[in-house]
């Protein structure tokens, strides 16, 4: 719903190009941002004259005003780079192109003439170089999910460009005391190779005659670039364009020769690779921004990194002679560190070649999977890395440190178990370097060691190192890395803080012993980050660490829930009461998690019944990032003490319907249901069932969606499993006569025919299916009920049968090593404090064979009834007689 009116709308979309034309540009930035935020909603479809409007403005003579609008345009189109593929996307792309494709092209034409006519004025070919660029912008957009036909046929005009401006040079706007911030000429150019590389990688065949050109003037561009950071972006997209071409069969004859693969060593790869003094001066001043650029697993570019994909690229199409050439640079430059230990640079280009050719293929999760079998990579680790991590002055080459460091974490898949025996007190060593770069790098070294995997039995992937591997070693790891978190003068350390999350996890058995000093190291950095929360993935892990303390004391001895009370309720009250936004949602998860490890019969205790009543204020359920912990935490609380909430009753029912109204939140409103029908006393909410079911069924009639389809059957379900088919009926019924065989025949049957459910669901389902087989006289009354009889069976065998439901295993815990923990922006769930898996039917061992021998059950005591039944139900499909012929006889069923 608008909350300007229409009328408002259209008076303010038709008048803001213009005034975005006509004011000083600060206030022209943000009409700009302005047309933008509304474009995103109203165009094409309820802003026809927009595109019209801006186009317009091309030919402006002043050029504030068509830089305003081209930087408009640009920031319009953007989206087409991102959205998804569909008709819709295509139909808004058309509708761009037909009207500026042409006036774009003229505009970039022209302008790419006019710059020899102004080469010695600054401030007008300045202002169209910026226009050129804001041109390669859109021209990328337009570009970027297929090559339209207009740009097919004109890709002469647009090629001819593009060399141009690579080619363009002018000193009057070249700026030689910066070094920081790129000149108007570097970022047209950059522009102009990201085009390159958009086509370069879609392998347009109407391009590939301009290939050899641009490959050579890209190539010039290369060697022209100062090591300067406002070369960055131009060397990296460079080398990026370079390396989409040198690694592809097709494009090989541009590379082939031993002296083209040469020069490419000398004159791009090493100059790349070297240390620049804004490395070094990084490294010191801003390690943050150094690992950020530097890390493996980080994704933002760094000209380091290019060249490591340049050179495996190279690899992919000239192996042999690229190992070959890399090994001599790799001696030449090891003999030159042998000989004068202060030219460590030279030995860190080296182990960046090495990480260059040596790795076929990896994963930032995983690590190396496969490695060219012509580098040695084990006798290069011994010979040359391992002598740096030996190295205990932390102050000597700790630039190089970093990189061994760096080295050993990459391939981690390839050291043995012993080998990581003997790297763990050489990694824990480097936690106390003084250098951030060097300690970050080292903890995330150890916790990628300690997911790392080797086979074992039955397919199976095992830990490298196990609890028992890491025991000798958990004293002092554990002592370094609460030392950098307590050092103040450091910034809050990602890195750091999952370490200590994954020590934590791989100790697990061994963790009593300290887990009064760790609980009280994690409660005093909560403390801190609490008055000001700055890094989230920093506080996830924070939180994560907790909740493996937790899961790792309580699952052995429930009686420690109290001392866990002790130590987190007054931080997790003080962070409630401040009302810290982003850390409500972990406090709500992590007293779910200590609630239901709580001993059997102890009922909720003083804290927490003292602060369930605050748990259901509106306004905290208005905040989206606190609806799914705070109703885990609402089901923790029934899991353990429903009788104690009785009076609470009308209270969390308002919550049900309050969630239920919503689709975003309609999940965590039957997790509510479901654990008030498992917990509460029958004769507390049965009174209020015909309500609830009215208020699902109203709902139902508004739009059936899958998802809530889903829910709504699940609950049925339960529902039946837990009170019998005929209680099901009764309150259906008593909304509306026959409603209840109404639902099965329209709505749960059909949604378990297009999907069957899994893991315990599958099993609640198979439960109650099975009580409405069983229980449900009135299904027999006419054929219309006895169709659905058999449609119920169908879909009860289907389940049973289906190896895709899980029947047999219903947990779901997924693997701790393997999941991908870590921050999300709408609700960062804990890994590991995820609620466990609660079977609604303990009592039964196996739903498929409670199945068979109900069905055997009932066609003892009425002969003649069901066999017809069966036999109509399970004939629509083969596989379900004799899957069901099958589970008769494993359950030494024989149905008469």
């Amino acid at each position: 719903k608008f909350l300007v009116p229409t009328s408002d709308r259209d008076m303010i979309k038709n008048n803001l190009v213009e005034l975005m034309c006509t004011v000083p540009p600060q206030i022209q930035a943000q009409c700009s941002e302005s047309i933008s935020l509304i474009a995103a909603h109203d165009f094409p479809q309820k802003w026809d004259n927009l595109l019209p409007d801006l186009i317009s403005r091309f030919g402006n003579p002043n050029w504030a005003v068509v830089n305003g609008v081209l930087l408009t345009a640009n920031s319009i189109f953007k989206r087409f780079r991102y959205v998804q593929r569909s008709d819709a996307l295509y139909a808004d792309i058309l509708y761009v192109l037909q009207r500026i494709q042409e006036p774009l092209t003229q505009l970039f034409t022209t302008i790419t003439q006019q710059l020899d006519a102004y080469a010695n004025n600054i401030q007008e070919l300045t202002a169209r170089l910026e226009a050129l660029r804001s041109i390669n912008r859109i021209f990328y957009s337009l570009n970027y999910q297929d090559l339209p036909e207009y740009f097919e046929d004109h890709m002469k005009e647009w090629m001819t460009g593009f060399a141009k401006l690579l080619e363009y040079k002018n000193q009057i706007l070249v700026d030689e005391d910066e070094d920081v911030t790129p000149g108007p000429i570097d970022n047209v150019q950059v522009s102009v190779v990201q085009n390159l590389n958009l086509y370069g990688n879609k392998d347009e065949e109407p391009f590939l005659p301009y290939l050899p050109q641009f490959t050579t003037l890209v190539w010039n561009l290369l060697m022209t670039v100062t090591p300067h950071t406002k070369h960055d972006a131009l060397a990296t997209i460079s080398i990026r364009f370079l390396s989409s071409l040198i690694g592809k069969l097709m494009h090989r004859k541009l590379f082939e020769g031993e002296g083209t693969l040469r020069e490419i060593f000398g004159r791009i790869v090493i100059p790349n690779l070297t240390i620049r003094e804004i490395d070094q001066e990084r490294f010191e001043d801003d390690p943050a921004e150094f690992i950020l650029s530097d890390m493996e697993s980080s994704d933002t570019e760094s000209r380091r990194k290019c060249t490591q994909e340049l050179l495996r690229a190279m690899c992919r199409q000239f192996e042999q002679e690229t190992t070959a050439i890399c090994s001599e640079h790799v001696n030449q430059m090891l003999s030159q560190f042998a000989s004068d230990k202060s030219k460590w640079e030279m030995k860190d280009v080296a182990i960046h070649l090495i990480l260059g050719v040596a790795i076929r293929a990896e994963s930032a999760q995983f690590g190396v999977s496969q490695v060219n079998e012509a580098v040695n990579v084990m006798d290069f680790f011994s010979t040359h890395v391992y002598t740096e991590l030996q190295e205990t002055d932390m102050n000597v080459r700790p630039m190089l440190k970093a990189t061994s460091i760096k080295f050993v974490s990459i391939f981690r898949n390839q050291f043995s178990k012993e080998q990581f025996g003997g790297l763990l007190p050489l990694l824990i060593a480097h936690l106390g370097s003084p250098h951030v770069v060097v300690h970050t790098y080292a903890a995330s070294a150890i916790e990628k060691m300690l997911t790392s995997k080797v086979d074992g039995p039955n397919n199976t992937k095992v830990a490298k190192v196990s609890g028992a591997d890491l025991k000798p070693f958990l004293g002092n790891l554990f002592t370094s890395l609460f030392a950098i978190v307590e050092n103040l003068d450091w910034n809050e350390n990602e890195y750091v803080m999952k370490c200590i999350m994954r020590s934590l996890s791989v100790a697990n058995d061994d963790l009593l012993e300290v887990v009064s000093i760790v609980l009280e190291k994690l409660t005093s950095a909560l403390g801190i980050v609490a008055k000001n929360p700055k890094n989230p993935q920093y506080n996830h892990f924070l939180f994560e660490s907790i909740a493996v303390l937790i899961r790792a004391v309580c699952s052995k001895d429930s009686a420690h829930t109290s001392a866990f009370e002790h130590f987190l309720f007054p931080p997790f009250q003080t962070i409630l009461q401040m009302d810290v936004v982003e850390f409500t949602p972990y406090v709500f998860q992590l007293l779910a998690q200590i609630l239901e490890f709580r001993p059997e019969g102890a009922g909720l205790g003083d804290g927490y019944t003292s602060l369930f009543a605050p748990l259901l204020t509106p306004t905290l359920w208005e905040r989206k990032s606190n609806v799914p912990a705070l109703s885990r935490l609402i089901v923790a609380y029934l899991g353990k003490g429903a009788k104690d909430l009785v009076p609470q009753l009308m209270g969390i029912l308002g919550v049900f319907q309050k969630l239920v109204s919503s689709k975003a939140n309609e999940l965590f409103a039957f997790d509510l249901l479901r654990a008030i029908v498992m917990y509460m006393p029958q004769e507390v909410f049965m009174p209020r069932m015909k309500d609830i079911f009215h208020l699902i069924l109203m709902k139902l009639q508004r739009g059936k969606t899958p998802k809530f389809v889903g829910l709504v059957t699940h609950f049925f379900a339960l529902y039946i499993g837990k009170f019998g088919s005929q209680g099901y009926l009764d309150q259906l019924n008593q909304i509306q006569p026959g409603l209840g065989l109404m639902l099965l025949g329209q709505v749960w049957i059909p949604r378990l025919q297009s999907s069957s459910p899994t893991r315990l669901e599958a099993k609640t389902q198979v439960v109650g299916l099975t009580k409405l087989l069983c229980d449900t006289p009135a299904l027999l009354a006419d054929t219309n009920g006895q169709q659905i009889w058999s449609q119920i069976l169908a879909c009860a065998v289907k389940i049973v049968i289906s190896p895709d439901s899980h029947l047999t295993g219903v947990s779901a815990d997924d693997n701790d090593d393997d999941a991908e923990i870590g921050y999300d922006a709408s609700f960062s769930l804990l890994h590991f404090a995820k609620r466990p898996s609660v079977d609604a039917f303990p009592e039964v061992q196996d739903a498929g064979a409670s199945l068979a021998k109900s069905m055997q059950t009932i066609c003892a005591s009425h002969p003649g009834v069901f066999a017809p039944l069966i036999q109509q139900g399970l004939s629509v499909d083969p596989k379900l007689s004799a899957g069901f012929q099958s589970l008769c006889q494993k359950s030494g069923v024989h149905l008469a």
